[in-house]
């Protein structure tokens, strides 16, 4: 593919290096001193900073990027402030004044842009599940079906969907502690913009978090295996029926981890996955009567299946 790309070379010496002369706006062979490119474009700043410089003093004449989201684009100008006696009147204000042209709706949505990008900054997302949820508020916001919803509540409720989508799902739990808002509420919220957006999520799995509660844990790939297995041979064989997946999970962790010579706690694995431990003990004494159809046939024991805590 780059070599479809057309490529500025010396016809005497096409692998010699080109020197660049960002004043002239040449482009020099090296070799010969041949012009080869003429007017060639400048991407470095136009001016010089010095130390004595006032940090109020910004020398860009450009704006943000475009912003597709907003009306317009959000190409917008802002006037600087006035220093010469034309530019005030006869009363000291200004003569050129910049107006509010933001719209209200505009603003919100910029507010609502940057707590997103806030949220998503604290539980490292990247980049495209935070386009996503702006994408997702935007289409609620303009329906305007959750009326009465707070703007931040709504956000945080989108980047539960958004992280569902794209195949990273976080609990609810991650998603509040990055958040102002309570569970309950971006519970309410998730399920409204659901139906007013006519959109579906797929179903979380244990598999989904199992990765990030293991890595957080620090616990050795094969404790992860085995707890992975673990927890899909406990939903195949019906013995967690109502369960959620992510208490499966931290169950699955404790029964591994407890199998294995790194061993957690049943805190330490509440604190990661967000379950109380007495969530964890329930699902545990689910399968622990099966522990030995659970765990894969190529695992090490630390511990043997009958000396596993029975809790």
């Amino acid at each position: 593919f780059l070599d479809v790309l057309p490529r500025v070379t010396c016809p005497n010496h096409p692998d010699s290096i080109l020197v660049e002369d960002y004043r002239a706006g040449d482009m020099i062979c090296s070799e010969c001193g041949l012009v080869v490119g003429d007017r060639v474009i400048d991407v470095g700043s136009e001016w010089r900073t010095f130390s004595n410089d006032k940090a109020t003093k910004d020398p860009s004449r450009v704006g943000d990027t475009q912003n597709p989201l907003l009306s317009d684009g959000d190409l917008s100008t802002m006037i600087g402030k006035g220093t010469g006696a034309a530019s005030f009147d006869e009363f000291g204000n200004s003569k050129y004044q910049n107006r509010r042209t933001m719209s209200s709706s505009d603003r919100a949505m910029m507010n609502a842009f940057k707590e997103i990008t806030n949220m998503a900054d604290r539980i490292n997302l990247p980049r495209n599940i935070v386009d996503r949820t702006n994408n997702l508020f935007k289409q609620v916001y303009e329906q305007k079906s959750l009326k009465g919803r707070s703007n931040d509540a709504i956000a945080s409720a989108c980047l539960y969907i958004a992280c569902r989508q794209e195949g990273v799902p976080r609990t609810f739990k991650e998603i509040c502690a990055v958040s102002r808002i309570s569970k309950k509420e971006i519970g309410r919220c998730f399920k409204l913009i659901l139906k007013a957006l006519e959109t579906s999520v797929d179903l979380i799995t244990t598999g989904d978090f199992m990765s990030r509660f293991c890595s957080n844990l620090g616990l050795p790939k094969q404790v992860q295996m085995a707890a992975t297995h673990i927890a899909r041979k406990a939903v195949e064989l019906d013995l967690v029926p109502g369960r959620s997946p992510i208490s499966v999970a931290a169950a699955a962790i404790y029964m591994a981890s407890q199998a294995s010579a790194e061993k957690r706690t049943q805190k330490e694995i509440g604190d990661i996955a967000g379950v109380a431990d007495v969530t964890i003990r329930q699902s545990y004494r689910l399968i622990y009567p099966r522990a030995p159809d659970l765990f894969p046939a190529d695992f090490k024991f630390d511990t043997p299946v009958d000396k596993l805590p029975q809790l």
